[in-house]
């Protein structure tokens, strides 16, 4: 038992000494049917939100007003709720007004099955008012109650349930995706930072590839990507790829991730997002100019869009922007190659190309080569890049202008390819160059 479980059972323990009713709720009852263990531990009372404060000494109110309470102990957070009922979802995210209950009618509006069992720490047992145990052995995600109904109040549980799925390597129940395909619309109304949180969930679960099918086939996909929808039938030179078009490329590539970094995944899901775009068929042979440089344009406005962090942003349009630069690593001069190889989690990199060639036509020299060389630089001490300044090129008489990055690169370059290997050589370097503008 781990000392979170300990503690969350210290918690009920504790309302159960003030007469309350307590009992484990949801996602950590699933999992431990499923012998995994649970990451949270959410905890359903008869205590109302105001009790719930009295009691512990250090809560935050995250949502009093749906009788939600976070419970600090250890500096451990636990998420208490109080037994409720709903009214009608105004905004397809939250309920107008919320009344407290029973157990039986806080599970029964509940979102799916499976997330609608309590473990009772008195008897030792499961209480399933769902039929969410049953669903649990037969693997399958189903809405409680009418699927239409759960999705209309929120339908943010559209995403939800595609992503359980995946995380869970559970089937959805033929009613609920048929209500997913019927209400997929509404996916339109939840807020980006909602759909982003479920799409990332989705693609770092073990089954990233099933979760883009999933959602491409229920129409969700379609209202907050729809340039993925754009690459299907998109042909490719079969030399190159054989194994079909950009949308069949790409979920291959994502085949061969599992539980991965959202920024790799999105990687890999928008490396190629400006091929329908850059799409030319010149003397019977296809190509894509550009479509790396154009990738990233078009990977900055989704990230935007789906409001994932600068960092993560950065890093998965550079993702795009780079992939192409491996076929030419072993001609790059070394200067080029090193910094190339320096790029910001470069491991990512890596991996992309592999996985893209994997999906393709499989030739592996190029990974192979940039991760022997990437292996030797990271043994070696980082060059001292910095011998010569600004400040030394004023000093040399120069007057500050768009030549002095050129200059300060052409010695780093040198740095890099190990011909300069110190500042007095740097700029024995720099006064050979200006004499040399100079005649």
């Amino acid at each position: 038992m781990t000392l979170k479980e300990k503690v969350a059972i210290e918690i009920i323990k504790n309302l159960h000494n003030r007469g309350f009713e307590a009992y484990f709720a949801g996602g950590c009852v699933r999992d431990r049917l499923r012998g995994v263990e649970p990451k949270d531990f959410d905890i359903a009372t008869s205590a109302a939100p105001e009790a719930v404060q009295k009691i512990f000494s250090k809560t935050i109110p995250v949502g009093v007003q749906f009788g939600v309470v976070m419970v600090i102990e250890q500096e451990m957070p636990f998420e208490v709720a109080t037994f409720r009922t709903e009214g009608n979802y105004r905004d397809g995210r939250h309920p107008s007004s919320v009344q407290f209950a029973t157990l039986e009618e806080d599970a029964r509006r509940r979102d799916f099955t499976v997330n609608g069992l309590y473990y009772d720490i008195k008897t030792q047992k499961v209480i399933d008012w769902v039929g969410g145990e049953k669903d649990l052995k037969s693997k399958i995600i189903r809405t409680i109650g009418d699927a239409d109904q759960r999705f209309t109040e929120d339908h943010l549980r559209m995403m939800r349930a595609i992503r359980f799925a995946c995380q869970l390597g559970f089937e959805i129940e033929e009613k609920t995706q048929t209500a997913i395909q019927k209400n997929s619309n509404f996916i339109e109304k939840v807020s980006p930072e909602r759909i982003r949180d479920e799409l990332t969930k989705t693609l770092t679960s073990a089954q990233p590839t099933r979760g883009i099918r999933l959602l491409d086939e229920t129409g969700l996909l379609i209202h907050f990507l729809p340039e993925i929808e754009k690459m299907k039938g998109v042909e490719q030179p079969c030399e190159y790829h054989p194994e079909g078009d950009v949308y069949v490329h790409t979920l291959m590539l994502l085949d061969g991730l599992k539980n991965a970094p959202i920024e790799l995944a999105m990687g890999c899901l928008l490396h190629d997002v400006a091929k329908p775009d850059t799409f030319v068929r010149a003397s019977d042979r296809i190509r894509f100019h550009g479509h790396d440089v154009l990738g990233a344009e078009l990977s900055e406005k989704i990230c935007k869009r789906l409001t994932f962090s600068n960092a993560q942003t950065e890093l998965i349009c550079a993702l795009v922007k780079e992939h192409l630069r491996f076929k030419d690593a072993s001609k790059m001069k070394l200067s080029t190659l090193k910094r190339f190889l320096s790029l910001d989690r470069f491991d990512l990199h890596l991996e992309l190309h592999r996985l893209d060639c994997l999906a393709s036509h499989k030739n592996l020299d190029a990974y192979q080569f940039c991760k022997q060389k990437w292996e030797e630089l990271k043994a070696l001490p980082p060059p001292p890049l910095k011998l010569v300044t600004g400040k030394d090129l004023i000093g040399l008489g120069l007057k500050p202008g768009p030549e002095f990055s050129e200059i300060i690169r052409a010695v780093e370059d040198n740095i890099l390819e190990g011909t300069i290997k110190n500042r007095d050589e740097a700029l024995q370097f720099v006064k050979a160059l200006i004499s040399k503008e100079e005649k």
